[in-house]
C-alpha cells in the first residue's frame, strides 16, 4: 500500500544500477576519482491517514592525488536534498593536504570537525535520523525542536578544519570559521575514542562550539534563526557494539546569550537521544527515542517539550538495494512509512 509510480520507477533503476557501480571510482598514476551516493524514495502517513512523498539523495564526488608516499592533496564537492531545501547548491566543497603521520587539513565550506568526529544514533530507515531528519518535512511541531543531536556551526561561510592522524584509538580537531555574514566567528573542537576491536566495540566523542554575535543565524532546518550575542554548544556520545547489537546515547546542549525572542520561540535548550539496532543476515532492526527541550533558559516564556520514538526495519537485498520500514510519534502525531534506497 506504500509504493506509488515513483518508488517503482526507482525499483526498475536497482536492477541496472549494480552492474555499473564498481566503476564509480577510477585510479590512475598518482590520481584517484571517486563518487559515491545514495538516493530515497519512499511514502509516509502522518496519522495513518493520507500518505505523503518523501524522497531524499546525496551525490559526494572527490578527486586526490598522491603527491609523495605520505601526503595526499585533494578536493571534495557534495550535494544533496537537504542543501537544496536551503537554496543552497553545495553540501560542501573544500580542498585538503593529508599527511599519513600527522592529520588532515581542510579549507572550504564544510561541516566542523566537532560534528565530523560525533557519533549518532542507531538508524536503519530512510528518515535521516541524524542529520535534519525528513518526518518533521511532513509532521510539523508546534514549536520550536532541536532535529538531532550532533552539534553544528553551519557550513555556509568558510572553514579551516585541522584533524590528527587517530593515535592509538583517541582523534581530535579543531575548526575555526569566519568571513560569514550572519555571525562573526566559530571555533569548534571535538574529541573521539574508538575501540574497534574486540568482542566489544565502542566510540564516544565530545564536542564543544563557540559562535560570537550570531545575527539571524539559521543553521537548523525546523527552528527559529538565531540572533545573540553569542552561542556556546557541547555535544556528547556514545555508541557501544557486542556482536550484531549496537547501542548508542547522545545529547546536545545549546545555550544563547540574550537572544532575540520572536513568537515566543527560542533555538537553544537541549536534545537526548538513545537508541538499539541489531544485524540478522540481511535484516536490521532498530528503535530510537528522542527528547527536546526549547527554552529550558528563558524564564519568560514557556519550554517546548518534543518526544519522538520511531521503530525501523531494513532488508538489504543487495550491497547497493535496501528496503526500509519505520513507524513511531512525533510531535503527538503517529505515523508510518516506508521506501526504497539505492547507494553506490
Amino acid at each position: 500500500m506504500f509504493f506509488n509510480s515513483k518508488i517503482a520507477a526507482i525499483a526498475v533503476m536497482a536492477v541496472v544500477l549494480p552492474l555499473s557501480a564498481n566503476a564509480l571510482q577510477y585510479d590512475t598514476g598518482k590520481y584517484s576519482f571517486r563518487l559515491t551516493g545514495y538516493a530515497t524514495s519512499g511514502v509516509i502517513n502522518p496519522d495513518l491517514e493520507s500518505s505523503l512523498f518523501i524522497g531524499d539523495w546525496r551525490v559526494r564526488g572527490q578527486i586526490t592525488h598522491a603527491t609523495t608516499d605520505t601526503l595526499k592533496i585533494g578536493v571534495v564537492y557534495a550535494l544533496d536534498q537537504a542543501a537544496l531545501d536551503r537554496g543552497n547548491f553545495s553540501r560542501e566543497t573544500f580542498t585538503f593536504f593529508e599527511l599519513r603521520d600527522f592529520g588532515r587539513l581542510e579549507f572550504g565550506w564544510t561541516d566542523s570537525i566537532a560534528r565530523k568526529l560525533g557519533v549518532g544514533l542507531p538508524d536503519v530507515g530512510g528518515l535521516r535520523i541524524n542529520d535534519r531528519p525528513l518526518f518533521n518535512e511532513k509532521i510539523i511541531p508546534d514549536g520550536s525542536i532541536i532535529p538531532d543531536t550532533t552539534l553544528t556551526s553551519g557550513r555556509n561561510a568558510p572553514r579551516v578544519n585541522i584533524v590528527s592522524a587517530p593515535s592509538g584509538a583517541v582523534q581530535y580537531g579543531l575548526s575555526v570559521s569566519g568571513f560569514a555574514s550572519d555571525y562573526d566567528y566559530a571555533l569548534d573542537a571535538g574529541l573521539k575514542i574508538r575501540r574497534p576491536s574486540g568482542k566489544v566495540k565502542t566510540a564516544y566523542s565530545l564536542g564543544v562550539s563557540f559562535m560570537d554575535n550570531p545575527n539571524d543565524f539559521d543553521p537548523e532546518v525546523y527552528m527559529p534563526s538565531v540572533t545573540a550575542d553569542w552561542r556556546a554548544q557541547m555535544s556528547l556520545g556514545m555508541n557501544l557494539q557486542y556482536n550484531s547489537l549496537i547501542w548508542g546515547t547522545t545529547a546536545r546542549v545549546i545555550y544563547d546569550q540574550n537572544p532575540v525572542i520572536v513568537d515566543e520561540k527560542v533555538s537553544d535548550g537541549f536534545v537526548f537521544g538513545t537508541g538499539v539496532s541489531y544485524d540478522l543476515l540481511r535484516y536490521t532492526v532498530s528503535l530510537t527515542y528522542m527528547l527536546s527541550d526549547t527554552g529550558v533558559w528563558q524564564s519568560d516564556i514557556a519550554d517546548f517539550i518534543d518526544h519522538s520514538v520511531i521503530a525501523s526495519f531494513r532488508y538489504k537485498y543487495n550491497e547497493y538495494v535496501d528496503i526500509w520500514m519505520s513507524g513511531g510519534i512525533t510531535s503527538h502525531t503517529p505515523f508510518v512509512s516506508a521506501g526504497l534506497r539505492l547507494s553506490f
